[in-house]
């Protein structure tokens, strides 16, 4: 008789076996096998054939069979759950901001009806969550981060909380979600789901691939991308029609010289070194030489010098100005890549702001006020960019970011909600000429 148990992070194999057991390496201290605890649902699947002899004790399990949510799923949200389950429970969604990924999520943990661990990126996603699961199910729900430490069957954690505490928790939940699942590429996040047992896995994202190459490590722990949908595959229909304006400026002639010679130590850098930055993986190579090579490190502050003079340059602030004009009834969110420039235009057009610098709950009293409509504008510098929940906006003014992919579509989606009015959604890219910002904007697009 073979026997399987969950030992802090591993899963442990007694006695012997007659068949190949994937990921299972000797244990030369207990005389058993053991493998990361990931691998629990290959070896369940590998010991099939013999489960009259296995004697299988991985999961410590509680009764959650009266699970029952009233949302009524749209078409391609079934379809999503559906490729979803007929991948073993194991993949990972791809859908835009605003398509409602928790939606599906929910439907996901009533159909298993198992003791769920939900895995969010920020408090605010945190309270989100915690919140809509609490209304749906008539359930405690459990929260690790923001304060609390409270286990439940279905429990909602911050990745660094769930990092934490992954080896002591990882026999108790059967299902766990991921929410923005491209942060479990982080090496160090990643230990999360290795170090877990639960056999059902649900990663949900607007932009899965990563730059550097990390998606390849979420799709061996939470399983490969199983759906995907576009913003256009949505927009009309389930999400707004929405329309984006590209509007260039220029830099003032002060700003100039100070950009292009800025970016002229970072270019020579690159060309004295020959060094090509193809992807992001090249540029955290030469991140990584700037721990030992002074002029790698002047290049990269002289290069994040010149981001700022494109991102903060006074003709975006401007621009913005006739923006705001022409909308004056909509409802407007503006980002920005800094700190600074949020105050900066907070002051000038007396807007209300979020950065990472503001409170929980002065944060949320401003997304409360903005979405009862109190407040129309809303500035802020990146925060807004993750699932977190801001309802019925229609224009979005995007004044500086990364460029990337990713985070061009969170902040499309932030405005990409169902109108009952069939309204049109509008989001405007500031983008000053003839400068890096312009080449990056294009190449994304």
């Amino acid at each position: 008789m073979a026997s399987l148990t969950y030992d802090e992070g591993t899963i442990r194999v007694d006695g012997e076996v007659s068949v190949p057991l994937p990921g299972v390496e000797r244990d030369p201290r207990s005389e058993s096998g053991r493998a990361p605890a990931y691998r629990y649902a290959q070896l369940r699947d590998a010991l099939r054939p013999l489960a009259a002899d296995v004697r299988d004790d991985v999961l410590d399990l509680v009764d959650v069979s009266e699970l029952h949510s009233s949302y009524d799923l749209r078409e391609y949200q079934r379809d999503a759950l559906d490729a979803w389950e007929e991948s073993d429970r194991r993949g990972v969604l791809e859908l835009p901001t605003g398509s409602g990924k928790t939606v599906i999520a929910i439907g996901a943990i009533e159909r298993l009806a198992t003791p769920t661990l939900v895995v969010v990126p920020t408090i605010d996603l945190l309270n989100q969550w915690r919140g809509e699961l609490e209304a749906e199910f008539d359930v405690p729900v459990g929260q690790l981060g923001g304060g609390e430490q409270r286990v439940e069957p279905v429990t909602v954690a911050t990745y660094d909380s769930a990092y934490l505490r992954a080896d002591e928790l990882g026999d108790r939940f059967g299902l766990l979600v991921f929410d923005e699942v491209h942060h479990l590429g982080g090496e160090g996040y990643r230990d999360i789901a290795r170090l877990m047992a639960a056999p059902a896995r649900l990663g949900l994202t607007a932009t899965f691939e990563r730059p550097d190459g990390a998606h390849e490590a979420i799709e061996e722990l939470v399983g490969p991308l199983v759906y995907d949908l576009e913003v256009d595959d949505l927009a009309g229909d389930h999400l707004a029609p929405y329309d984006i304006k590209r509007i260039e400026v220029s830099l003032g002639p002060e700003e100039r010289a100070r950009y292009d010679e800025a970016q002229g130590i970072f270019t020579d850098y690159l060309r004295e070194s020959d060094i090509q930055l193809r992807s992001g993986s090249d540029y955290q190579e030469l991140v990584k030489r700037s721990g030992t090579d002074p002029k790698a490190r002047e290049a990269l502050l002289a290069k994040q010098h010149a981001r700022e003079i494109v991102a903060n340059a006074d003709a975006k602030v401007e621009t913005l100005s006739d923006i705001l004009d022409r909308h004056a009834e909509d409802r407007i969110i503006v980002f920005t890549a800094y700190t600074d420039l949020v105050y900066r235009l907070s002051e000038r057009f007396l807007l209300p702001a979020i950065t990472n610098e503001t409170g929980t709950t002065e944060r949320s009293q401003i997304l409360d006020r903005f979405r009862e409509g109190d407040y129309s504008r809303v500035v802020t510098a990146n925060v807004l960019d993750e699932g977190v929940d801001v309802p019925d906006a229609n224009v979005a003014v995007v004044l500086s970011g990364s460029g990337s992919q990713r985070e061009f579509t969170q902040r499309l989606g932030r405005v990409l909600r169902p109108k009952e009015d069939g309204g049109r959604a509008l989001l405007y890219e500031v983008v000053s000429e003839e400068t890096s910002e312009e080449r990056v904007a294009a190449r994304r697009r």
